[in-house]
């Protein structure tokens, strides 16, 4: 527990005091963000705000991650150190952020509204997901327990939803696709809420800190503790604590960052944050073999994500009508004439009660197949 709050207490100082300086940068080599003419007109204003401070979020979670470990070895040597799962969710973040960090320097430097190409950026992002996925499915621990497993989790892996039912080989293809599925859509989801200011920021912030939660839980109900209650809801996860680290560090982070990236912002995260934000929830989820409850944990960046496709759906069915004035969803308030600050309250809001609900089933699911 004292490494968890000193973790999220290093990054938020990381990001606080590294995200004016990286905005000074920024602006002393013009790099600012380009603002599409089909979006609210309101937007227009933020032309040339710095962008890509995404980077400095995954720069902190880094360093502090490292960081926290060093000192809690020089406290106790025999401290277990970096784990296969956190190397391997700070490997998705980071590679997802560096596609992110590609795509936004192209748009800056180009000042176009079109970075990487959508080919080159699916096959960048495919690479990287297929190499996560593979790789987790290896470095078992003394138990055997891999950080992740070709079963298809809610709250815990479900034994009768097993991708390997058709051998070990079609098992991993499958759950390559499978987990690459959760990574494109948490990846997209964030990238989508990623519009006005603060928003994508403040919601990721509610998702790592229900993350936090659900990795200390799972840490003292993990099998073979000598505090879990019983071995029949006890915890399949190979490093829940180190897990839940990491998410107290990403959301000491993004705390830092939010308070520069709130309305008016100085700074946007730009894809390098989506992505890297939206790959981090996807190897939370694939992780902490809490799969299928993202949909409702992420339950914002699902309405969000849902908006786009209805809206592109009906419109082309319908021959040009719309469902929305303009989506994302956020935008479509906007031009209803919702003020920017109050469309992001709301739906932090909104953030916060999908959250509520999905550690609400993930404790009532233990308490039920406890009785």
């Amino acid at each position: 527990m004292i490494a968890i709050l000193l973790g999220a207490g290093i990054s938020l100082a990381l990001a606080m005091i590294g995200t004016p300086l990286f905005i000074r940068l920024l602006v002393k080599k013009g790099y600012g963000q380009f603002i599409r003419d089909d979006g609210p007109t309101s937007h227009h204003t933020k032309r040339g705000t710095p962008t890509m401070g995404g980077a400095v979020v995954v720069g902190s979670v880094i360093l502090a991650y490292l960081l926290t470990h060093l000192i809690i070895w020089m406290i106790n040597p025999r401290s277990q150190g970096p784990t296969a799962s956190g190397w391997l969710l700070i490997f998705l973040m980071a590679g997802m952020g560096l596609v992110g960090f590609l795509d936004d320097f192209i748009k800056i430097s180009k000042q176009r509204s079109l970075g990487l190409n959508a080919r080159a950026k699916l096959i960048l992002q495919a690479a990287i997901g297929i190499i996560f996925a593979v790789l987790a499915l290896n470095f078992p621990d003394h138990g055997g327990r891999t950080p992740a497993s070709t079963k298809i989790s809610f709250t815990r892996d479900i034994s009768g939803l097993d991708l390997a039912f058709a051998g070990a080989g079609l098992g991993v293809v499958l759950f390559v696709i499978w987990s690459n599925l959760i990574i494109t859509a948490a990846t997209n989801g964030v990238n989508l809420t990623d519009g006005l200011d603060g928003l994508a920021a403040g919601a990721s912030v509610m998702l790592f800190g229900a993350y936090t939660l659900m990795g200390i839980w799972q840490s003292n109900q993990s099998c073979g503790s000598a505090r879990a209650v019983s071995s029949t809801v006890c915890y399949e996860v190979r490093d829940p604590l180190d897990l839940a680290l990491l998410a107290a560090i990403l959301f000491g982070a993004l705390i830092g960052f939010l308070w520069w990236n709130t309305s008016p912002a100085k700074i946007f995260m730009g894809d390098t944050g989506s992505l890297a934000i939206g790959g981090a929830i996807a190897g939370f989820a694939i992780l902490s073999r809490t799969e299928l409850l993202l949909a409702i944990i992420g339950g914002l960046f699902v309405l969000i994500t849902l908006s786009v496709i209805l809206q592109v759906g009906f419109f082309k069915l319908s021959g040009g009508k719309r469902i929305f004035k303009m989506a994302p969803l956020q935008h479509h308030f906007e031009l209803k004439g919702w003020a920017e600050v109050t469309v992001v309250v709301r739906f932090w809001i909104l953030c916060g009660l999908f959250v509520a609900v999905g550690l609400g089933a993930f404790y009532a699911e233990w308490v039920v197949f406890q009785l």
